[in-house]
């Protein structure tokens, strides 16, 4: 089967917890993590216009506030390809419009891909191979496929899924009904999901076909999809703001899975930094100029390579040299990096930092 897929990539991102180096004008899909010199949605849509139709079946769904840092970074998309939202309403408002455009320009039967900017893969020939065993299910099934994601460890920060019976195998690779999704468990749980082999990290990756999505956003979040299609985006502020996992996956029986294993990394925080790039040869990832005494498991960043940074007896610690910022914070506390861009939003000295 050879069934064309329309990917399209979620862009519309703050990437908060990569600040100070990712900011408003500068969102983390906009950066290179990985010592490249494409970003990561660069990156994004380099893997997903090779699937087959190139850069006229590519989709990009994006905020105003950087629509013009996408058309910049993008510049072979083509113009009615890119999606503009008004006020970010998070991914199923996302969902839905991008779907009712594909099905509008392509018919219910258009396969389509939904992928976030900000994801690393090692393996890009498995990744292909993959996507092209979740088109031929959802093009042959009432199907909305998820890639889960061999867990490695039990992590704490990434939702599960449980897979449930299995259904067939597509381009060799075994595909199973969702019995259930699961939110961030504690480490107790999670050790206990990894050991009973049945269960994937939830990747955010999605494939279905327009007509099986929108029928189902029907049933499971008329509130997005029926205001859509009366009004059109200029509704769009008025919205909920739900995740696609939270208003159709966790409530639909249509879910299936591809327990999948071409590496992976969501790049949630800059502790993602330390697992691409980690060499046994340097106690640290350093991105900068550093000098340092006694400084083990650090990861330090400058974004100007005149900058130097010097440590003394440091361990397990963040350092971030950007612009006018610095910001030094324990690895175990990244995810914190949010609360302390609410204290700064609340101060008017701050707002050039945001």
């Amino acid at each position: 089967m050879n069934t064309l897929l329309f990917p399209v990539i979620l862009a519309g991102g703050k990437g908060e917890r990569f600040w100070p180096l990712s900011r408003k004008d500068r969102p983390k899909q906009f950066l290179s993590l990985d010592g490249s010199s494409r970003s990561l949605l660069q990156a994004t849509a380099d893997r997903l216009i090779k699937l087959g139709g190139g850069w006229d079946s590519l989709w990009v769904i994006t905020s105003s506030q950087i629509a013009e840092g996408v058309r910049q970074q993008l510049p072979d998309l083509p113009v009615e390809n890119l999606l503009i939202e008004s006020e970010g309403r998070d991914t199923a408002a996302a969902v839905a419009w991008t779907s009712l455009e594909i099905k509008q320009r392509y018919g219910e039967d258009a396969v389509i891909g939904f992928f976030p900017a900000d994801h690393w893969i090692a393996n890009e020939e498995a990744f292909a191979h993959t996507l092209s065993a979740a088109t031929q299910l959802a093009a042959s099934t009432a199907a909305i496929v998820t890639l889960g994601i061999k867990p490695t460890f039990p992590s704490t920060g990434y939702g599960y899924i449980e897979q449930g019976e299995k259904i067939g195998s597509f381009n060799e690779l075994p595909a199973y009904h969702v019995n259930r999704f699961t939110e961030k468990p504690d480490r107790e749980t999670a050790e206990t999901f990894l050991s009973t082999g049945r269960f994937s990290w939830n990747s955010g990756m999605f494939v279905f076909r327009a007509g099986v999505v929108l029928k189902e956003l029907h049933t499971h979040a008329p509130e997005i999809i029926e205001p859509l299609e009366q009004q059109g985006p200029d509704i769009y502020p008025q919205l909920p703001k739900k995740s696609i996992d939270y208003a159709l996956m966790e409530k639909t029986t249509l879910a299936y899975v591809l327990p999948v294993d071409f590496g992976w990394d969501d790049l949630g925080d800059w502790n993602a930094i330390e697992r691409l790039l980690k060499t046994e040869e340097n106690p640290n990832v350093e991105l900068a100029t550093h000098v340092g005494l006694d400084t083990q498991g650090a990861i330090i960043y400058a974004s100007n390579p005149e900058d130097v940074v010097v440590t003394i007896g440091l361990e397990d610690v963040v350092i971030v040299r950007d612009r006018n910022v610095t910001l030094v914070v324990k690895k175990e506390r990244t995810q914190e990096i949010k609360q302390i861009l609410k204290i700064l939003q609340s101060d008017s000295r701050f707002t050039d930092l945001l």
